[in-house]
């Protein structure tokens, strides 16, 4: 029975060759000046199209190729991308100028000079005027919130991305477990149809058979959990994609044993403070808070209202001005003004704790990749090989009545128990090599 195995798994999806032998007849049928016309080149072209996109469809998906479906169609990112629009589209706001007012009004229209009151209509128009550059600083508080909310749609693409590869992992994983669990399951059988014969030829005991016997049930158990856990693995992984409707078709191509990382933690720790996302919002929140600070400012400046207005009473024609300015004895915005500068101290602050939360985040996960990586490879280098041994000779000397039942499921229960710690050491490394690529804001692994 197999046990220790290099977990790569490589699949591909086979090619439609009845549908091309299936075209290929009807296409042969056809007179040669059909074939010649544009319109049959358009409609052999439309095939083509069509049993490429299926074939695509049925193709296994690498991680990179999960990523980038997933960054076109995960509704969470489509909506994030669609708030980022949103909060642009609150630039065009703060660009605009102050609207000027028109103002008409009458009297004595409709009996002029009764009692001796003429008839008086006057229009006028007003505009009122911002000072302090308010304009200027409500744009800049928009724009600087547009960079603060890209940084955070990509913080959250970042996350999703994290959430695909280890949901990606996972499948790999749950794949390589059941391909494991089918293999023992088959090789057992074996061994019980062995045991089998060897009772009804009086060679083995009643007893020991039932005992080998009784022993399938837990390969069984075996195989039955690796195909809930590939399922479900491959239902959350088609969630995150967008897959509106989950297929048991879905397939997931890449390696079960992961690859070192070359970058020291120095490296990383670099690549994080230049690339991580939250850092970079924190930093435009101060951008954010600066200007809203110089926004309080301007609004404690007092904002002139300009009319001009024309007037006729009877004959006489006049025309005049008038100009409002609110006197700011008691209200400067003061209370604001603090409120603004506070925060944006505030700010300053958060973005400091970030820059020390992102080294103590890339070194955390550093730490356990490097932990996770040393077991795994002890596993893949000496562990599961030394197991295939100890099981080969185990059943030898078993079936050769050298070595007692009680000794052989002994061993049996040991070479399981060194096959699914391996692939949960895969695993763990694995998901270390994107929290490190998480923590980084990079793709450490294609």
């Amino acid at each position: 029975m197999k046990t220790a195995r290099h977990f790569v798994l490589l699949s591909t999806a086979p090619l439609k060759s009845s549908f091309w032998r299936s075209q290929n007849l009807r296409i042969s049928s056809l007179p040669l000046s059909v074939l010649k016309s544009p319109l049959c080149a358009a409609a052999l072209l439309a095939i083509f199209l069509a049993s490429a996109s299926a074939f695509a469809q049925t193709a296994p998906l690498t991680m990179q190729q999960a990523v980038d479906l997933a960054r076109s169609k995960n509704p969470t990112l489509l909506a994030a991308e669609q708030n980022l629009l949103s909060v642009k589209a609150q630039e065009l706001q703060a660009a605009t100028r102050q609207n000027p007012y028109f103002a008409a009004a009458g009297s004595n229209l409709t009996e002029p000079d009764s009692n001796g009151n003429p008839y008086a209509i006057g229009v006028g128009v007003g505009r009122l005027f911002e000072r302090g550059e308010k304009r200027r600083w409500r744009l800049d508080s928009a724009r600087s919130t547009t960079v603060e909310t890209d940084d955070q749609l990509q913080l959250t693409v970042q996350q999703t991305i994290l959430a695909v590869r280890t949901a990606f992992t996972n499948l790999i994983i749950a794949k390589a477990a059941k391909k494991l669990a089918d293999d023992n399951l088959t090789d057992f059988k074996k061994e019980v149809a062995i045991g089998n014969d060897r009772y009804k030829a009086g060679d083995l005991a009643k007893l020991d058979f039932e005992r080998l016997d009784l022993q399938l049930a837990q390969f069984e158990s075996d195989e039955s959990s690796a195909v809930t856990a590939m399922q479900q693995a491959s239902l959350q992984l088609q969630v995150l994609l967008g897959i509106d409707k989950p297929s048991a078709d879905f397939d997931v191509i890449g390696d079960v044993v992961p690859p070192p990382v070359a970058l020291t933690m120095d490296d990383l720790e670099q690549k994080g403070l230049a690339a991580r996302p939250d850092l970079k919002a924190a930093a435009a929140a101060v951008a954010v808070a600066d200007a809203q600070v110089k926004l309080a400012t301007a609004n404690g400046t007092a904002d002139p209202t300009l009319e001009a207005d024309y007037n006729r009473n009877g004959l006489d024609n006049s025309v005049g001005f008038n100009l409002n300015i609110p006197i700011r004895i008691f209200d400067h915005n003061q209370g604001n003004k603090a409120t603004a500068r506070f925060t944006a101290e505030a700010s300053r602050f958060t973005v400091i704790a970030l820059h020390n939360q992102v080294v103590s985040d890339v070194d955390q996960a550093y730490s356990g990749y490097i932990n996770s990586k040393l077991l795994s490879d002890r596993y893949n280098g000496h562990y599961l090989a030394e197991s295939k041994d100890v099981l080969d000779i185990a059943r030898f000397s078993y079936e050769h009545g050298n070595l007692a039942l009680i000794d052989y499921l002994d061993v049996l229960r040991d070479s399981r128990s060194v096959s699914s710690d391996a692939l949960n050491s895969y695993q763990q490394t694995w998901i270390a090599i994107h929290q490190l690529s998480f923590v980084t804001a990079s793709g450490i692994v294609p």
